[in-house]
């Protein structure tokens, strides 16, 4: 556990570990809060949240799988976000927000001067939290007063509501946005129709590094539009998974090499960042027994942490 960490993982939290949790948070000792999967009361939540607010140093928050799980705790949430100012990444997969919690939650994120990465998969999520996803994406040129940070990494697998209209809506968002670097749809009903809207997406895109297609539904026909794209168009790309696809090994292979050669003049110019490595398939994945996980903001000078699964 790194210094700084308080990290727990599906346990039942009492109002003295809460306690602990909150002083640690208020006198800056905390940089990175994980209660993935935990249980504890209304009361408690409150506490903690207020705690989040308070906290000066507090970089990374996780409460994966269902630790928000109310509208009321959503709203506490978003009280604590407008009052923090340090919190650079905020983890909320597995969270039953729907587009009205999110709503609830989005000015805070938008507001947030130093929030850059959010994973928002599995949270039940439709067009309309997409819509209020895209406000999070600033564009080029626009002005550090109206998008305080801007979003750099933003995970939103398993969100199956998701129609074509807001995946379009999201694709040229990403596409104008002078900031997103890694974009994570794993496990969305995509297809090839999609794809090749994203692939035009990653095409204009300035920033866009790493995009996660894996279980999306995608066959050759999609693969071949990527490989054609990073053929034939400059762009920044260079990690772009597509396993758990219909999608033949040779075709997987070759954009995989396309993309190696690009890494290989990046690193002749200088050493590049790791790409980051997050949660995935939560739900699926768990058995019995600790489980460890890394979490990144994706940033070059992001808080690691091997958090308890």
């Amino acid at each position: 556990m790194l210094p700084g960490s308080i990290q727990m993982s599906g346990e039942t939290l009492s109002g003295a570990e809460v306690k602990g949790v909150c002083e640690g948070l208020t006198e800056g000792t905390v940089r990175l809060l994980s209660l993935r999967g935990c249980l504890l009361s209304d009361r408690d939540f409150v506490r903690l949240c207020q705690g989040v607010a308070q906290s000066p140093s507090l970089v990374q928050l996780n409460l994966n799988l269902g630790v928000v799980s109310s509208a009321s705790r959503v709203q506490q949430l978003a009280q604590s976000l407008h009052k923090n100012r340090s919190l650079q990444s905020l983890f909320l997969h597995g969270n039953p927000l729907t587009d009205t919690g999110l709503a609830l939650l989005n000015p805070a994120l938008a507001g947030h001067p130093s929030l850059v990465s959010l994973d928002l998969g599995d949270c039940l999520l439709g067009d309309e939290g997409i819509s209020l996803i895209c406000s999070l994406l600033p564009p080029d040129g626009a002005k550090p007063a109206e998008h305080p940070a801007g979003l750099r990494e933003l995970t939103l697998s398993a969100n199956p509501a998701i129609t074509c209209t807001g995946w379009a809506r999201l694709a040229v968002a990403v596409a104008h946005s002078s900031q997103v670097r890694t974009l994570n749809l794993d496990y969305n009903p995509l297809g090839d129709h999609i794809a090749s809207m994203l692939a035009v997406c990653v095409a204009s895109s300035r920033t866009l590094e790493i995009l996660d297609l894996e279980g999306t539904g995608l066959s050759n026909l999609s693969a071949q539009i990527l490989l054609d794209m990073i053929q034939n168009y400059p762009t920044p790309l260079r990690n772009l998974v597509l396993s758990e696809n219909n999608i033949s090994v040779e075709l997987q292979q070759q954009i995989a090499d396309l993309l190696s050669e690009g890494e290989d003049e990046d690193e002749s110019e200088g050493p590049g960042q790791e790409p980051p490595i997050r949660e995935k398939g939560l739900k699926s994945n768990l058995g019995p027994g600790p489980h460890r996980v890394l979490l990144t903001s994706g940033l070059g000078d992001s808080l690691l942490a091997e958090t308890e699964m």
